[in-house]
């Protein structure tokens, strides 16, 4: 069965409560190697990712959260000499790949009985936590950075959940969501810090598998905390365990050279932490909890990863505007990775478009 424990000591995910982090020794829980099962013919009715509700590793008292997460398309880009695709998980509910996880997050709590969390958040995670929790009665506080793109807070506040704006950085709205959760004993309904939520974002792997046979050469995926890059190599190192891909595909992850950690350490380089804001909002992380996970499981002689500048991003944001995919800035760093490399990728290339442009406009 799938479970979780803990990334480090690997003591289980307690059966009561929602705590963020092992009692033992502090790090944070993640999920251990996904059980696949094909979809039966029964899973097929279900809708989304929950067709593949069997690997989530929830209690058989959860309860199907849906708002209609999953089945997001898969578009080529024309007119190109490369074969290169978009997985277009803006497209999500909420409008982010977000969903993906926040959804089995939410179904995990109500099988809990739950009924009240905080969650911090640059935007698009928060957004999605409100609505979900809206959806299925859960009492929520988002936390959020006071200098949110206008949209993005608009979105959460339309919840109705209380709305926390906090003057400074990402890592001080971080600080004040856990002085919140302390000194209230709420729990803490983090998207980056539970691991509940990645076997949700690995369904983007088996949804990819299907929607292009098996045959995919590289996937490029934004970098924050790094459940994106983390679900997704999970999704697909399942599905060569069962035998239902051949080949792994090359992961390369993308920062904003202001906010590159994971980059850093990749390169084995010093991180020279910067302050200067990127306009890729959803990634100015300098601690990322899945940093050192994704390192190890990236292997070292296929995988990479890469830093690119804002100059680059507002580049290809502007490209891909004018290819009619309205993105954020966020989603964009990856469209700006694929001249960047002296090498021809393994093809076809797949890039994911994680949020959308909507919540960006001015």
């Amino acid at each position: 069965m799938t479970t979780y424990s803990c990334s480090k000591c690997n003591r289980p995910y307690p059966s009561q409560g929602l705590p963020y982090f092992c009692s033992d020794c502090g790090e944070a829980y993640s999920v251990n190697e996904l059980n696949w099962y094909q979809p039966e013919v029964a899973s097929f009715n279900l809708p989304g990712i929950w067709r593949y509700w069997s690997s989530f590793g929830l209690p058989q008292n959860a309860p199907i959260t849906y708002l209609g997460e999953g089945n997001t398309p898969l578009v080529a880009l024309p007119g190109l000499e490369r074969q290169i695709y978009l997985k277009l998980e803006h497209l999500n509910p909420t409008g982010s790949f977000k969903d993906r996880g926040t959804a089995v997050l939410i179904s995990m709590m109500k099988s809990r009985n739950i009924t009240s969390a905080v969650e911090d958040s640059s935007g698009n995670a928060g957004a999605s936590f409100a609505a979900y929790a809206a959806a299925f009665g859960i009492s929520a506080d988002i936390f959020i950075p006071a200098k949110t793109s206008g949209t993005k807070r608009s979105q959460i506040e339309a919840t109705g959940c209380n709305v926390i704006a906090v003057e400074g950085s990402r890592e001080e709205t971080y600080q004040s969501a856990l002085r919140h959760v302390n000194n209230n004993k709420i729990p803490y309904a983090s998207h980056a810090y539970l691991p509940f939520g990645m076997a949700g974002i690995a369904t983007i792997a088996y949804e990819l598998n299907e929607q292009l046979n098996g045959k995919i050469g590289t996937i490029i995926m934004p970098v924050g905390h790094g459940s994106l890059m983390c679900g997704t190599m999970l999704g697909f190192k399942t599905l060569s365990i069962a035998g239902e891909i051949y080949y792994m595909p090359k992961f390369i992850g993308v920062q904003p050279e202001h906010f590159a950690p994971v980059w850093s350490q990749w390169k084995k380089q010093p991180y020279a932490r910067c302050d200067k804001a990127s306009i890729a909002e959803g990634t100015c992380i300098h601690n990322p909890v899945r940093g050192n996970q994704i390192i190890n499981m990236l292997d070292k002689d296929k995988d990479d990863f890469i830093a690119v500048t804002d100059d680059e991003i507002k580049e290809a944001h502007g490209e891909l505007l004018k290819k009619g995919i309205l993105i954020e800035p966020t989603s964009a760093m990856v469209y700006a990775t694929i001249n960047k490399f002296e090498s021809e990728l393994p093809m076809p290339i797949v890039l994911i478009m994680s949020g959308s442009g909507l919540k960006t406009l001015k």
